[in-house]
């Protein structure tokens, strides 16, 4: 067998394509971004409702919502990998870094149980903030970035609030760095697909 060589340009070349691939994946995978960032921000006002709206002792049942976005990613996940799809470098590094994230949001949550949950959201956005500004980095989608280091912004301010004023701070966090980018992600994505199909009917 010949050992192919690749000039500095066809290497480029190679991993602008890897790139590519991966922003359609991610892109197309935007449903997850919507999935928790919806079910995340309606545990927080919910949560928050129940507290101090209704004053009901039990309040932080509003996070059984949680058990939707478990089922969700499962049947999700499960229907994605029944297409055929080659995964980069690029893309089984987000699913590790991900699944990294949430093992560690299962840990802080019993762990949160024996030393108290006063700042526990702060803890729970700076995690996931390093997830949207690596997935952002990787995939170069700027709102996932920013989205990332809002978060993070988020995460240092709720160090001089209470827990309830916490949730509301988490909720917003939640609103930028997963819903808003979630959504422009899925529109970049519906865009290219759109392009590649009228680029296939011109090419006919």
């Amino acid at each position: 067998m010949q050992q192919e060589n690749f000039s500095p340009q066809q290497s480029i070349d190679l991993i602008q394509s890897m790139i590519s691939k991966t922003k359609n994946t991610v892109a197309d995978s935007s449903v997850f971004f919507l999935l928790w960032g919806w079910v995340v921000f309606s545990a927080c006002l919910l949560q928050y409702f129940l507290k101090n709206i209704v004053h009901y002792s039990h309040h932080y049942y509003a996070w059984l919502l949680i058990i939707v976005g478990v089922a969700g990613s499962f049947y999700l996940g499960a229907r994605q990998n029944k297409k055929t799809m080659v995964k980069t470098y690029i893309d089984e590094s987000i699913d590790h870094l991900w699944i990294s994230i949430g093992i560690t949001f299962f840990a802080l949550a019993f762990i949160f149980s024996k030393i108290g949950y006063d700042h526990s959201f702060t803890f729970y956005m700076l995690l996931y903030g390093i997830g949207c500004f690596i997935t952002g980095r990787l995939i170069k989608f700027a709102p996932l970035v920013w989205g990332g280091a809002g978060a993070w912004l988020l995460a240092v301010l709720s160090a001089w609030f209470d827990y309830d004023t916490n949730i509301l701070i988490t909720a917003a966090s939640i609103l930028i760095s997963y819903i808003i980018p979630g959504y422009l992600l899925r529109k970049r994505y519906k865009n290219k697909t759109e392009s590649n199909e009228r680029s296939g009917i011109i090419n006919r």
